[in-house]
């Protein structure tokens, strides 16, 4: 038997929304779980009434209506607290008597889900189950022409370079000019992006720090972990660890007040500084840590009061161009450490990330350039910079790769590729795939979320309340209750596992090609799509 609540005059029905509640009430114990781990409680429990009208056969005898009560669940039809199919009531039962099931015909909730004149945001990637990062293939396999290498037994260099990278007469040049010659970092090709103190957990912060660590220290792979926008612990900054970390300052500027104190006490410079311009989820707008996640400790290290919403604008207020924000925050960063560190901007992928490049090219301070696709995002974003704003990254690096040919500064300048790598779970297939198109590396978020942390989220609309703190799981949220259910080193764990995996994917992909001493940036020639149009778009073969 399913219960289901009646429609009121200021609610909507229950198949008007896309997550409908099954519950069996011959099995349900009413212990009450379900109601208490729901993390936008869309189901209540309590005493309800129902309804039940006996018609009998024929014509002389009237139908009657009988009233029953009952101990149950039900599902509530208030916009504001709508399931979100998350399945924690699922998890919790300890009989299997309820679940979410998803409605794939249309609602009315994307009409109602407005109240209070606020549009709705949430977190995680567009409602597009596309990709053309999956549809390419690589079709360039060495038999005898270069002899295939062995995946599992041939050593390959799977390390990349951020920094300038000049000649030896170049760097002499410039050692002899200006006194210094730019840092270059060699790293692991696959960075874990920006993703605050703050947008997650501590203990998803912690796993994921100690992750990092142990790929290192232990397994010598050199990956490297950005702080996103909102500082980073005190102790972070005075450890040996700070040198695995990539410091992110944005508009905001959150944070960076104890950063720049700890410059002096800092044990270890850190692997690079990035200054965030904008990010794939929401292009053209400034970051946004809304108030359910400032707590105490987060609004000590951001410096600001607790709980309070912390939108950062468009733009850095004192920067106007590329040649203002090179003259003054990427030099002005290099000269606090001493230029000793690497410093790189990051901007949504768009139309105008080659004038951008175009830029940075010219100028000896710039150590890279992150581009950040329109499937890209883990925080807080309106829906409508979510699904409609942006650009794709795969064209994006394309052309900038081409750019970079044509000023004969294609191995000078890494690109550093996001947004939407591995949505679908093709991680090592993706990566290998914008590498080849150009980019010397590709970074990721919210697969570090759901592939270490078990995060609920899908392209589907599933979950995606990051924003609001009530994450239940416990990767993005504030609240000790719900962040206790995350194990630090469980995360870490499956952090390092994911990462070995794609290791020995991403062999299996390079060791075809022939190529063991060198990542194949730019080998293009190996790819092939079977859409004719995206071929001539990012110059590579046409196949069917």
């Amino acid at each position: 038997m399913l219960a289901e609540r009646p429609i009121t005059p200021s609610t909507l029905s229950v198949k008007d929304l896309p997550w409908q509640i099954k519950w069996d009430i011959n099995t349900c114990t009413k212990c009450g779980r379900c109601t208490s781990v729901c993390p936008v409680n869309a189901i209540e429990l309590g005493v309800f009434r129902k309804r039940e009208i006996n018609a009998p056969m024929g014509l002389s005898a009237k139908p009657t209506t009988t009233f029953s009560t009952f101990y149950g669940i039900r599902q509530r039809t208030d916009p504001a607290y709508s399931c979100i199919g998350c399945a924690m009531c699922n998890m919790v039962c300890p009989n299997n008597a309820i679940r979410p099931e998803r409605q794939y015909d249309s609602t009315t909730l994307e009409f109602q889900n407005n109240r209070g004149g606020q549009s709705r945001t949430r977190g995680g990637r567009r409602n597009n189950s596309e990709s053309l990062l999956d549809q390419i293939k690589f079709i360039r396999i060495s038999m005898l022409t270069d002899p295939a290498l062995d995946a599992g037994r041939h050593e390959f260099e799977m390390r990349t370079l951020l920094g300038r990278v000049l000649s030896p007469e170049a760097e002499l040049k410039a050692l002899r000019e200006n006194g210094w010659m730019p840092p270059v970092r060699e790293i692991y090709p696959l960075v874990i992006g920006g993703m605050s103190f703050g947008a997650l957990s501590p203990n998803m912060w912690e796993g994921i720090q100690m992750a990092v660590a142990y790929l290192n220290e232990e397994l010598n792979m050199p990956v490297r972990v950005c702080t996103g926008e909102g500082g980073c612990p005190p102790r972070l900054l005075r450890s040996r660890f700070l040198k695995y970390v990539i410091l992110q300052i944005a508009s905001g500027y959150f944070g960076w007040d104890e950063i720049i104190h700890a410059i002096p006490e800092m044990k270890e410079d850190p692997c690079a500084v990035e200054i965030k311009y904008g990010q794939g989820a929401k292009p053209g707008d400034g970051g946004l840590l809304m108030w359910y996640k400032v707590n105490k400790l987060i609004a000590a290290i951001r410096g600001v009061p607790k709980g309070v919403s912390l939108p950062s604008p468009p733009t850095h207020q004192t920067q106007y161009s590329i040649e203002e924000s090179v003259a003054k925050m990427i030099q002005s960063m290099s000269m606090a450490w001493g230029f000793r560190v690497p410093v790189y901007p990051k901007i949504s992928a768009s139309s105008t990330s080659m004038a951008v490049l175009n830029n940075l090219v010219r100028n000896p301070y710039a150590a890279g350039l992150a581009i950040d696709g329109e499937d890209g995002g883990t925080g807080a974003a309106y829906n409508i910079s979510m699904n409609h704003m942006g650009h794709p990254i795969a064209s994006s690096i394309r052309d900038c790769y081409n750019a970079l040919c044509t000023a004969g500064a294609q191995n000078e300048i890494p690109l550093i590729a996001g947004g939407g790598i591995g949505k679908h779970g093709n991680l090592a297939a993706n990566a290998a795939a914008l590498i080849m198109l150009g980019a010397s590396m590709v970074q990721i978020g919210k697969y570090v979320m759901q592939a270490g942390a078990g995060c609920l989220g899908s392209e589907k609309d599933r979950c995606n309340v990051c924003n609001i703190g009530v994450c239940p799981k416990g990767i993005t949220s504030q609240d000790p209750r719900l962040y206790r259910r995350l194990d630090p080193e469980k995360v870490a764990e499956r952090v390092v596992d994911f990462y070995l995996s794609f290791d020995t994917e991403l062999r299996k992909v390079f060791a075809p090609l022939g190529r063991s001493t060198s990542l194949p940036i730019g080998m293009s020639d190996a790819l092939g799509i079977s859409d004719k149009d995206a071929a001539d778009r990012l110059g590579i073969k046409y196949v069917i």
